[in-house]
């Protein structure tokens, strides 16, 4: 009999039950993204004051985010990672395979949507990261932009919001919850949240959701996808004038 293709799930329930873990590292995530959506505006005169430029208070903010919030996210589902790299090392050509193409689908699918969407916008989380990305060195973004950040939204909005919860509540609306709260945690507290805005996020979180899916619920996986889109992203910005980046992007989300 042939085997499939696919990357087998290994069902494995007691890794999907909600820990204390799980709600400390949400509530953190939320509780520092709320502060800085709130407080930002009074706290940049201080963080001037301390930092040597705006962009460093940028990159430390950035990177206290992600780091504490990441290391929670790591310990809360070690289990989880550790039997998911097991998993994509049984079939390794299909990982090293199936990254980059999932990554070639999803700037594919953003293309697609932004182009049926009408006007190209370019988000304020994005223009901001392409900002803070032309003044900081690209040895100092990598650990925040293509590390810590997306194994923190793969831990929340893929691990927690479809294979934990799914457990309680109907996997496609745990997807399209995944989809919608992705894309809107990129914008919201910078700018009005419009479909332009959304489009370039809710095709990357539909991505993002596919191969989670697709594989068996592989967090692993759909890290290294995010992780991956999130490296090209950073090697055009540093590699390409920011005049011909703009252009080559049309919306492509960081």
């Amino acid at each position: 009999m042939a085997t499939a293709h696919r990357i087998p799930p290994a069902p494995q329930p007691q890794l999907y039950r909600f820990t204390p873990l799980d709600f400390t590292t949400v509530a953190m995530y939320v509780a520092i993204a709320g502060f800085f959506a709130v407080a930002g505006e009074l706290l940049a005169p201080f963080l001037r004051q301390v930092a040597p430029s705006p962009a460093a208070a940028s990159y430390a903010v950035n990177l206290l985010f992600y780091g504490s919030v990441g290391i929670l996210a790591l310990l809360a589902a070690r289990k989880v990672v550790a039997r998911d790299l097991l998993v994509l090392a049984t079939r390794p050509w299909f990982t090293l395979l199936m990254i980059p193409a999932a990554v070639i689908a999803m700037m594919i699918l953003t293309a697609i949507v932004v182009a049926v969407g009408g006007d190209v916008q370019t988000s304020a989380n994005q223009a901001g990261l392409q900002e803070l990305m032309q003044q900081v060195p690209a040895w100092l973004m990598v650990p925040v932009i293509v590390v810590a950040g997306p194994f923190v939204e793969e831990y929340i909005f893929r691990h927690l919001l479809i294979g934990k919860l799914s457990r309680r509540v109907n996997i496609w609306i745990c997807c399209a919850l995944s989809v919608v709260l992705f894309a809107a945690l990129h914008i919201v507290g910078q700018e009005a949240i419009t479909l332009t805005a959304l489009l370039p996020y809710l095709a990357m979180g539909a991505t993002l959701v596919f191969v989670y899916v697709w594989t068996g619920k592989n967090l692993m996986f759909s890290y290294f996808v995010h992780a991956a889109k999130n490296l090209l992203a950073v090697v055009f910005i540093y590699a390409i004038p920011p005049e011909l980046y703009e252009q080559l992007q049309q919306g492509v989300p960081a």
